[in-house]
């Protein structure tokens, strides 16, 4: 009998040290996954940090510019208009763009009017002189009916076939987004035949 306990402690002793390899590989590949894992959230937050800083030096060097808008008691359908024009001034784009500001209509809300402002672009030099392909940015102009006159009126502003809501002063813009605009208007307008 005592040699039967012998070997159930020996055989014991025998799983327990193949559950320690064993438990021991396991937890180097865990170190290892973990140690991936954490370069590779290192590695993120990097990027996001390099990201960050050349943000900042371009915004430093060259601030996002905007204009001093009109207030509720200053505002008019047609001084909108040529505040959006006095806006668009403001945004690096080359020659070959023109553009013509439109107003649309008012909007009578609850508490608000909004006013609808449409600036359709195109480019002056196309290489096919038959096709030419506008992209338009759409301009709302905001004003509370219960704000005091001397408030700023609110402008945002979307460009065609994008959710994303622009501010002025709060986004850089750029003439890559009225090429996009215009390039996938011209091939879907190619696809279609007449």
């Amino acid at each position: 009998m005592e040699m039967q306990k012998e070997m159930v402690g020996t055989k014991g002793v025998t799983i327990q040290e193949k559950t320690d390899v064993t438990e021991s590989s396991r937890c180097q590949k865990t170190d290892t996954e973990d140690s991936s894992n954490v370069n590779e959230l290192a590695l993120e937050i990097v990027k996001r940090a390099i990201a960050a800083a050349i943000k900042f030096v371009e915004e430093t060097k060259n601030p996002i510019k905007n204009i001093q808008w009109l207030t509720h008691g200053e505002f008019t359908a047609e001084k909108g208009h040529r505040q959006i024009e006095k806006f668009i001034l403001t945004w690096e784009y080359q020659e070959r763009w023109v553009y013509h500001t439109q107003f649309i209509e008012r909007k009578d809300v609850v508490h608000s009017y909004y006013y609808l402002y449409c600036v359709r672009w195109s480019n002056r030099i196309t290489m096919r002189a038959m096709l030419q392909v506008p992209a338009s940015v759409y301009f709302t102009i905001k004003i509370t009916k219960n704000k005091l006159p001397d408030m700023p009126i609110e402008v945002s502003y979307v460009f065609e076939g994008h959710s994303f809501v622009h501010r002025p002063g709060m986004t850089r813009f750029r003439e890559k987004w009225l090429r996009d605009i215009t390039e996938a208007r011209s091939i879907l307008m190619e696809s279609i035949a007449f």
